[in-house]
């Protein structure tokens, strides 16, 4: 656990996912807890909500944590995730309007800082 913001991207490629969580690591380092969560149980495009509330306990911090999705069904599952969270842990997780890769970049590059949730959010919103 980290007083970080965690990031978690969440898409129907399960490469897509790690792609971005590999650039993230690239350019800001091992300071935040990233992880990626897509496809299938086949290994197909696809993603669920238990998948995606998996990634949230992985990426889990009591600052809070960041999901970038790709398409309208990641986050339609990601909404459904945070529903499944405690009451008291839903208000911490928070899906960002931003470009995913972009968005995770920079979101991941704020939170290094040990900027609150509102800013990460905010400045992955601000490339969108």
């Amino acid at each position: 656990m980290t007083d970080k913001v965690g990031i978690l991207v969440v898409s129907h490629s399960p490469k897509v996912a790690a792609g971005t969580i590999d650039m993230v690591r690239q350019m800001v380092g091992d300071d935040v807890v990233c992880h990626g969560v897509g496809g299938n149980a086949d290994g197909g495009l696809g993603i669920d909500a238990a998948t995606v509330l998996a990634g949230i306990e992985r990426v889990w911090s009591p600052a809070g944590v960041a999901v970038l999705v790709d398409l309208g069904g990641a986050e339609m599952n990601s909404d459904m995730a945070i529903e499944m969270l405690d009451e008291a842990r839903r208000p911490l997780v928070r899906i960002c309007a931003a470009p995913i890769v972009e968005g995770a970049v920079i979101a991941a590059a704020e939170a290094s800082s040990g900027s609150t949730l509102d800013a990460v959010v905010a400045a992955a919103e601000a490339m969108g």
